[in-house]
């Protein structure tokens, strides 16, 4: 019997990330700026200008008549609205995909309002879809934060994962001389290394590669997760690394003993050895206990130099709290 293969592109899982509103589109000009492989990058704004000065090659203008270019005024109720308008060309430019990342600020106009509206979209195409989303510093005020909790909220409805990152922990990981521009640039590369993190497992060749059916398997009606992440160099670094993913901040106080999905990217340079591999994935399993569903993959970036960077993605955590005193 003859079997025909089609080409490598035509097999790959076809990954697409979408940045809602300003935040979102932030988020995407970081991934485009470190070369993310494999992906189509989407941004859908209500401000015109703002998509005018992102780098994506697909933009979506909505809700053009009903905000004339100019936002959505920090209402969510404006982004929904919006988003309604022009559901059909979004839903286009969705369509085709296997896994689609949303990535957007919660607290705001067009990504608390939209990006739900997007998720339930994908879902309905039967796309993987993951939210990535954050809920605003403390001093960007209890209006804005209630906003986002609304929004993240109705996130959880329409997403078969939803990641969740308060900026307020980041606090705790600059020092008191951090700029306001750096914070929310560290905010933007949160939400790159969410995406990356998972998108490079299956697109990236590594030392372990995983299949977008491992993936789905951890993601697929899970709702919500928390990320870790660690970083570290030296003799150690293996051991490291690890174990600040699973203490960083980012996990708001959660262990990962509790999640039901668990997966590890574990990212570093030529010199990366399957030892290292053997020790950090060691820790978290320990961490991780026996219920959970663990994957993992080793990723080869020869950029990094001497490096080790652990992400930590935990799954199904469905009664963990977000909460606004967070610091």
């Amino acid at each position: 019997m003859l079997f025909e293969f089609d080409p490598l592109a035509e097999q790959k899982a076809k990954l697409k990330v979408v940045g809602v509103g300003g935040a979102g589109g932030n988020a995407i000009n970081r991934m485009i700026s470190t070369n993310m492989e494999g992906v189509d990058f989407i941004v859908i704004n209500t401000d015109a200008q703002d998509l005018e000065n992102n780098a994506a090659e697909q933009k979506i203008q909505i809700g053009s008549t009903l905000t004339k270019g100019l936002g959505a005024g920090a209402q969510s109720t404006i982004g929904l609205e919006a988003m309604e308008t022009d559901r059909e060309a979004v839903q286009t430019l969705l369509e085709g995909a296997d896994m689609v990342f949303i990535t957007a600020g919660m607290g705001g106009g067009t990504g608390t309002g939209a990006a739900p509206v997007i998720a339930q979209i994908a879902r309905e195409l039967d796309i993987l879809t993951v939210g990535i989303v954050t809920l605003p510093f403390n001093f960007e005020g209890p209006k804005r934060m209630n906003r986002g909790l609304a929004g993240i909220s109705e996130m959880r409805k329409t997403s078969d994962t939803l990641l969740i990152i308060p900026n307020q922990k980041l606090m705790s990981i600059v020092d008191k001389n951090t700029t306001l521009t750096a914070a929310f640039h560290l905010a933007d590369s949160i939400l790159n290394q969410a995406a990356k993190g998972i998108s490079d497992l299956i697109n990236v060749h590594g030392m372990i590669n995983l299949d977008f059916a491992d993936v789905e398997t951890i993601m697929k009606n899970m709702g919500e997760a928390i990320m870790g992440t660690g970083v570290a160099t030296g003799e150690e670094r293996a051991v490291l690394s690890a174990q600040q993913a699973i203490a960083s901040p980012l996990l708001d106080n959660a262990s990962i003993s509790g999640a039901q999905g668990i997966l590890v990217n574990i990212t570093g340079g030529k010199d990366l050895t399957l030892h290292e591999v053997d020790e950090a994935t060691s820790i978290i399993f320990e961490e991780a206990g026996n219920d959970a569903n663990i994957i993992f993959g080793a990723v080869i970036d020869p950029k990094l130099e001497e490096e080790i960077q652990v992400t930590v993605i935990a799954t199904g955590f469905n009664n963990h709290k977000y909460r606004e005193d967070s610091d």
